[in-house]
């Protein structure tokens, strides 16, 4: 593994916090994903290695949990909801603005590796449907022109922050 010294600091001081090292697997997934940008097959070797488990107990994790990526993927992530509320305010007409204007598929990285755009469950704000997260950042009420509107931000590598998280 190809791990950031910091990284490797950072797996070192959370493992011994637990009083079973198998409990230490989600953090060390998370800490990689952070450092790689997702687990490679590599990685989970690794983990399972430092845990003293079977790949396979740290594969189950990665493919249990959402969150945790097994392909790179663009610089920028977009994520949809996809979720009742969401869909019904039209959450599948935004997330289908943004792959139009990022030439790409759901998961898929676009041409260029900019963008990864992602449909994925509750955004937590299904009062403001359809909502979005790009990269850390919420955006609310996100119809099909104000998704062509944050995709020209993100062309043109300006901020999409609502000032809002």
């Amino acid at each position: 593994m190809n791990l950031k010294a910091e990284t490797l600091s950072r797996i070192d001081e959370v493992i011994p916090h637990y009083p079973v090292k198998r409990s230490a697997a989600l953090p060390l997934l998370h800490l990689v994903q952070e450092d790689q940008g997702y687990v490679s097959s590599e990685a989970i070797e690794w983990i399972a290695e430092k845990l003293g488990l079977q790949p396979i107990n740290v594969y189950e994790l990665v493919t249990f949990y959402p969150m945790f990526r097994q392909k790179p993927i663009g610089r920028r992530h977009i994520k949809v909801c996809r979720t009742l509320s969401c869909a019904i305010m039209g959450g599948y007409r935004t997330c289908a603005e943004f792959q139009k204007q990022f030439e790409t598929r759901l998961g898929d990285v676009s041409p260029g590796g900019d963008v990864t755009v992602e449909f994925v469950e509750c955004l937590a704000s299904c009062g403001t449907a359809p909502v979005v997260m790009i990269d850390d950042e919420l955006h609310e009420r996100v119809d099909a022109a104000r998704a062509r509107e944050l995709s020209d931000k993100i062309k043109a590598g300006a901020p999409t922050d609502t000032g809002r998280r």
